[in-house]
């Protein structure tokens, strides 16, 4: 009754040792009952007793393959480079530059004097404070759109502005149309307001107007979110006459957007906010976040005019307010150019990082923007994203699988998300020259 397991076992040795790589796909169980001179109900049990164990991941029509970390969740000996060796984690992605504490430091003194403390400290209220009303409606209009201070909403990030439009556009189980592949916590944002995420096709221009007609005409959309500048995870920055035959068509069938802009600030010379040229119906979010840093921050939704009260009840209830400390440094930092100077700083910093980019991934299926803080690698066959997540993983690397942004599972993209803005790029430099050898070897050996 055990053999399975001391069979089992035997393969587990070959994981962690070595012998066995992340990625690596294990014979078919028919196969597997041969070589081993077993029923194939035991290969089948064997097989089991492996993913039970976390040492390996099935996929139905695709096989069976080596994971990336023990049962533990800690990695198998043979699994990492060095024992010690720290993670270099290209999934997440927040940028920093060299100097920017000591930029921020300056505005945030005055704020620990006793009788200024005791005033930052006190809750904020959905509409912010004037002051804050002001420097954002003042940092929109260069960017291109006209706002009013009363239709600004503050939060404390821009998921949480998310999460509130869309809680005050959307009843649940209404659709919302979305590039098929998205932001990861909207999903997980439709998913807890019980919506309906439905894919709209998009070229290289962007979103695609007609394919919004057809899905409305299937069934009525109850909200568009799209993020028509410098879109995660693919860089693609949807062109001014596409933005202007989407506009046409929300404007035709009525259909409120959520238009997502955290990382518009990187590239000044992008297209205009599709708020700009819908402001009835556009709900546009931004955040302070990337600009500044993860850690201490705002962010703020520009809502149609008719829509403010009830975007702001969504904030509330939600407990999402932004906190008074974090408005008031960040009137500061907005007023005293500090903003503008990281700004500026971040736009070289992610140039240099897609030079990088370009340089060691040479000769691969990248998309990318020159001014972006992420890439899209499509893996070159046989790779697939979960197995080369795998790999990359076994040599220290941190990546984000394509799943993680496909909004219909069974369409997984085989590509990963390259987040440049969290590591040094010395050791981004390094990590991408090592992703690259992954590739082509798994790639020769036929792994993945």
């Amino acid at each position: 009754m055990d053999d399975y397991r001391r069979i089992a076992d035997r393969i587990a040795a070959d994981i962690t040792g070595g012998r066995l790589r992340p990625g690596q796909r294990l014979p078919p169980q028919r196969a597997f009952a041969r070589r081993h001179g077993i029923a194939p109900s035991t290969a089948g049990r064997v097989y089991a007793e492996l993913v039970r164990r976390g040492l390996v991941v099935g996929e139905v029509g695709r096989g069976t393959f080596v994971r990336a970390t023990a049962p533990d969740g800690q990695p198998g000996i043979a699994l990492t480079e060095a024992a010690g060796t720290p993670l270099v984690n290209l999934e997440l992605n927040y940028p920093a530059v060299p100097g920017q504490s000591e930029l921020l430091a300056p505005a945030l003194a005055p704020l620990l004097r006793q009788d200024a403390l005791g005033q930052a400290l006190r809750p904020a209220a959905a509409a912010g404070t004037p002051a804050a009303r002001a420097a954002v409606s003042a940092l929109l209009a260069r960017s291109g759109l006209p706002a009013a201070p009363e239709r600004i909403l503050f939060t404390g990030n821009a998921r949480q502005a998310i999460a509130a439009t869309l809680a005050a556009l959307i009843r649940p189980g209404g659709r919302v149309g979305v590039e098929p592949l998205t932001y990861p916590l909207v999903k997980e944002i439709a998913a807890r307001l019980g919506l309906v995420l439905v894919p709209l096709a998009t070229d290289a221009e962007g979103p695609v107007p007609q394919a919004v007609a057809d899905a409305h005409r299937g069934a009525p959309l109850s909200a568009l979110y799209l993020q028509p500048a410098l879109h995660n995870p693919t860089s693609l920055t949807t062109s001014a006459g596409r933005l202007r035959q989407l506009a046409d068509c929300v404007h035709r069938l009525g259909i409120p957007v959520v238009e997502d802009r955290i990382w518009a600030f990187l590239d000044p010379g992008g297209t205009p906010p599709l708020a700009a040229l819908a402001p009835g119906l556009v709900h546009l979010v931004d955040s302070l976040s990337k600009r500044v840093a993860p850690g201490l921050t705002v962010g703020f939704t520009v809502v149609p005019q008719d829509r403010v009260e009830a975007v702001a009840r969504a904030v509330r209830s939600g407990g999402w307010s932004a906190g008074g400390f974090a408005l008031e440094a960040a009137v500061r930092w907005l007023g005293d150019g500090t903003v503008d100077r990281l700004v500026a700083a971040k736009r070289q910093d992610a140039r240099r990082r897609q030079r990088l980019v370009a340089g060691k991934l040479a000769g691969f299926a990248v998309r990318s923007d020159p001014s972006a803080y992420f890439a899209w690698w499509e893996l070159p066959a046989p790779w697939r994203a979960d197995t080369f997540t795998a790999a990359a993983r076994a040599h220290g690397i941190a990546v984000t699988p394509g799943t993680a942004f496909c909004v219909v599972p069974g369409r997984t993209p085989d590509a990963v998300r390259l987040g440049l803005g969290s590591v040094p790029e010395p050791q981004l430099a390094r990590a991408l020259e090592t992703l690259a050898g992954v590739a082509r070897d798994g790639a020769a050996a036929g792994t993945g």
